[in-house]
């Protein structure tokens, strides 16, 4: 089945054909004319004589040949020159005695009428194949537009035919609980009868719910390349136009062609673009273009027989916004969630992704597989992708471990800005800021290990200090959110120390921690006694993908002044705390910081091994 990218649009060749049409006719006419001028130029100096002399010198074979056009005659004499004359308007060549089959002169007659005539006529043949060309040209716009009208409503989607399908759930690493949900799918798109006859029912709907990059799109393709079924894939936001019942009839037409194709799988990406919840939340009020799509959706899925053998997918990061309606037992009624990864699956991910690639021996999946907690599916592909590109630039028959190394350090916290210039006095600032992170961070029990210090810039930052944790967390202690407030303000602690002034380097360590405190008090109950374990702030969530809920005050102004004394306290309670331990630790925060100006990048070997010294 061809897919939509491989039909080619169709060019109006006929335009090209007559212009093609009407340069030959005036090739013609100019090869027609154009000897005419020539032969009257050639006999422009001819000599003017009477007839009589031209019969007495074609009786002699005085001439080569004589051209007779219409009423003039032109002679050309052998040894050189031309005569010109006038015959009767009735003379024949025979009545001149012209016609002497002996005589070697080459007589010519040029009928001159016909091709006056034919020159006459070709300005208005050529007018009226333009005026037949227009008209073909009006009629042929007028079925364009038709037909452009009516294709509004037919489906945008891809179609993929079941042997182009080329993914497999092998190809698919990481989500093993998502996968075996699936294979259920597989097994009643190959074998349908076995649930029919148990009266057993399939799912019509499956929603895939995720955060962007988790493979929800990887995992229905390889659904459909494990069944070995068409795969009809659109984007929600396809359906809808300016134009009101466009999305209805395009959902219309998707399902009718996968009706005809099945056993066969819809898959509808981003479906929040077109499943919002009704009632009136929409740009267009209760009644718009979004609703009439949606509510056509929802019917053609009720639609389905129970031997259709036709089964929808569907893709979302926002499940919130989507109407009740649609998460309703018999149309989406099985919601499989896609978490990203964790240490495991991300080192399944990886050896996925170097497959198709050249990398040398003694890389240590693991170890890269540790270094990108929270990352999804597709960030750990593109740092596969990063990795390449260094060796490539690096000249290299290989993928070695230190590309890869540089490209989690990319991908992560930026790529190096070594052209960016730092005064002396700015790298001294930077240096101690940094090592004040890391020796509060190192010294703080709850804190994640360190990992690299550096001063060369990357990104925004002019520094950074790398903490990483050892394995995957999913709860978080208040000793923990206390401890990396005070790493956070470490930096902040060593330049009040060390060069008794303050910079704006710290503003966002500030920022970041104020945030921690302040949640720690109005969301998770972690607060002082006045506060209590209580949650201030109602959150509200929004319709719009990708936007962080907000959170609405219900709370009185006395608990405000709480919340900002607590956050207040707890902001220099850990300042204090990250001070101390800076002072404790003077003597080791001055070797490392020679240290790290001459070399700019400690590792976590290097800062154990001097800080250990000390």
């Amino acid at each position: 089945m061809p897919t939509a990218r491989n039909q080619k649009p169709v060019r109006p060749r006929w335009l090209m054909s007559f212009f093609i049409f009407a340069l030959l006719i005036f090739l013609s006419f100019y090869s027609i004319s154009n000897p005419m001028r020539d032969s009257d130029k050639k006999f422009e100096d001819a000599q003017e004589v009477p007839i009589s002399r031209i019969t007495k010198g074609y009786a002699a074979g005085e001439f080569e040949s004589i051209l007779v056009r219409d009423n003039k005659v032109f002679a050309i004499i052998k040894e050189g020159g031309a005569l010109k004359s006038y015959k009767g308007a009735r003379d024949s060549v025979s009545d001149l005695g012209w016609n002497d089959p002996e005589n070697e002169t080459v007589v010519e007659i040029e009928d001159r009428e016909a091709a006056n005539m034919f020159a006459a006529i070709l300005p208005d043949l050529l007018f009226f194949f333009l005026i037949i060309a227009g008209v073909i040209w009006l009629f042929r716009g007028i079925s364009r537009s038709q037909s452009t009208a009516l294709s509004f409503g037919k489906s945008r989607a891809r179609v993929t035919d079941a042997k182009q399908v080329k993914t497999r759930f092998k190809n698919v690493a990481g989500c093993e609980e998502a996968k075996d949900d699936l294979v259920e799918v597989v097994d009643f798109l190959k074998n349908p009868k076995k649930y029919i006859n148990l009266g057993a029912k399939i799912p019509k709907g499956v929603l895939l719910v995720g955060a962007p990059g988790t493979g929800k799109t990887l995992l229905a393709r390889a659904v459909a390349g494990e069944a070995g079924v068409p795969f009809f894939s659109i984007a929600g936001s396809e359906f809808v136009e300016m134009f009101v019942g466009v999305g209805a009839s395009r959902v219309r037409d998707l399902f009718l062609k996968a009706k005809r194709n099945a056993p066969a799988i819809i898959f509808i990406d981003e479906i929040d673009a077109v499943g919002r919840q009704r009632g009136g939340a929409g740009f267009g009020g209760g009644h718009d273009e979004r609703e009439q799509t949606l509510n056509q959706i929802l019917t053609e899925m009720d639609g389905f027989e129970q031997g259709t053998n036709v089964i929808v997918m569907a893709a979302t990061n926002r499940p919130d916004v989507l109407d009740v309606a649609l998460l309703r037992p018999g149309r989406f009624d099985r919601r499989i969630f896609i978490d990203k990864p964790d240490l495991v699956a991300r080192e399944k991910i990886l050896e996925v992704h170097i497959n198709d690639k050249k990398t040398a021996k003694g890389i240590d999946l693991h170890t890269i597989a540790k270094q990108t907690v929270g990352l999804t599916g597709a960030d750990l592909e593109n740092i596969c992708n990063e990795a390449a590109i260094f060796a490539a630039k690096r000249k290299k028959k290989t993928i070695s471990h230190q590309e890869f190394i540089d490209a989690v350090e990319k991908i992560t916290i930026g790529a190096e800005k070594r052209s960016r210039k730092l005064t002396d006095k700015e790298k001294k600032i930077t240096a101690y800021h940094e090592l004040g992170h890391a020796i509060v961070g190192h010294m703080c029990p709850e804190s994640d290990p360190l990992h690299k210090i550096s001063i060369v810039s990357r990104g925004s930052a002019l520094g950074i200090t790398w903490f990483l944790p050892t394995e995957d967390q999913y709860t978080t202690s208040k000793s923990k959110f206390l401890d990396e407030i005070c790493g956070l303000l470490g930096g902040r602690a060593a330049e009040e120390l060390i060069f008794n002034e303050m910079t704006t380097g710290a503003s966002n360590d500030i920022e970041r921690a104020s945030n921690i405190a302040r949640n720690m008090a109005m969301r998770y109950g972690m607060g002082d006694d006045e506060l209590g374990p209580v949650a201030y702030g109602e959150r509200q969530g929004t319709m719009f993908a990708g936007v962080d809920p907000t959170y609405v005050r219900n709370y009185s102004e006395e608990k405000a002044k709480e919340i900002d004394a607590f956050v207040r306290k707890t902001i220099n309670k850990q300042y204090e705390r990250a001070t101390d331990y800076l002072n404790k630790s003077r003597g080791k925060l001055d070797d490392l910081a020679k240290i790290l100006l001459e070399k700019e990048t400690l590792s976590i070997e290097e800062f154990t091994e001097i800080f250990a010294k000390g």
